[in-house]
C-alpha cells in the first residue's frame, strides 16, 4: 500500500491500479523515497503555508511526457518561470495532512490550465518539501493523464503558456545543466521546449528521474544563467 493511499482515507481515490508499465518505477520510488532524499529544504516543525503541485504524466506522440506551465512575465513573483500547476490549499480542499493536497493540486491545475480533473488518475503523493523564499510547504501529487483533455492558459495574466515535455527530452544529457541562484544555491536545470526549467520544479524532476532509474549521466559542470533564452 502506498504512502498516498494510506493518507487519503476519506473516500478520495488514489490508486496505482491499471497504470502503464513505464510508470511503475515512479510508483515504487514514491512508496520508498524519504524526504531528505528529495531536498535539503524540508518543512519546519510548525508554520509554512500548505500547498500542492500536480506532477502529471501523460503519453504523447513522442512517448511519456510531463505537463508544465510557464508563469506570466508580468507577475511580481517567479515571472516567466516554468513550473508544475499548483498553489496553496483552500479551506474547502480539506485536511492538509490527508486529502487536501490531492484536491488542491487537481483544483489548481483546472484553474490554471483548463485541465479536466476527471481524466486524471492520482497514484501517489511524494513527501512534502519546503520553499524557504515563499514559505510554502509543497506536497508533490503524482498523476497519470488517463484521458487527456485540451489545456491552455485560463488567465493569461497568470499563465503565459501550458506545454508538455517528453521524458526523453528531460533525460537527454544535452538538455541538462546546473544553475546558481543569487543566494549561492546550485541546482539542476533542464533546457527544454524553449524554456529553462530550474528551482523547485527542476529539483523535483531531477529526483524523480534519479529514483525511477531513468537518469542518464550528464555534465554537472555545465552552467547556464537564470536569464537564459533559447
Amino acid at each position: 500500500m502506498t504512502r498516498a493511499r494510506e493518507a487519503c482515507g476519506d473516500g478520495t481515490v488514489v490508486s496505482a491500479d491499471g497504470l502503464p508499465q513505464w510508470l511503475l518505477p515512479v510508483v515504487r520510488a514514491a512508496e520508498t523515497v524519504e524526504p531528505q532524499q528529495l531536498s535539503r529544504f524540508l518543512p519546519p516543525e510548525s508554520g509554512g503555508r500548505p500547498s500542492a503541485v500536480l506532477i502529471l504524466f501523460g503519453e504523447g506522440d513522442d512517448g511519456p511526457e510531463l505537463l508544465l506551465m510557464e508563469r506570466a512575465g508580468s507577475l511580481r513573483s517567479h515571472a516567466g518561470q516554468p513550473c508544475f500547476p499548483g498553489g496553496a490549499l483552500d479551506p474547502e480542499d480539506g485536511d492538509p495532512k490527508t486529502v487536501g493536497p490531492v484536491r488542491a493540486a487537481l483544483r489548481e491545475a483546472r484553474e490554471e490550465t483548463g485541465l479536466d480533473p476527471s481524466g486524471v488518475q492520482v497514484f501517489g503523493v511524494l513527501p512534502s518539501l519546503y520553499i524557504p523564499v515563499s514559505g510554502f510547504v509543497v506536497a508533490p501529487v503524482l498523476g497519470w493523464w488517463r484521458s487527456p483533455s485540451p489545456v491552455s492558459p485560463v488567465d493569461p495574466g497568470e499563465t503565459a503558456r501550458v506545454f508538455t515535455v517528453p521524458v526523453s527530452d528531460l533525460t537527454d544529457p544535452a538538455n541538462r545543466a546546473t544553475t546558481t541562484h543569487p543566494s549561492g544555491h546550485r541546482g539542476p536545470a533542464f533546457l527544454v521546449r524553449d524554456a529553462l526549467v530550474w528551482g523547485f520544479t527542476a529539483g523535483v524532476i531531477d529526483r524523480i528521474l534519479h529514483f525511477a532509474g531513468w537518469e542518464e549521466a550528464w555534465d554537472r559542470t555545465k552552467q547556464v544563467p537564470l536569464d537564459w533564452r533559447a
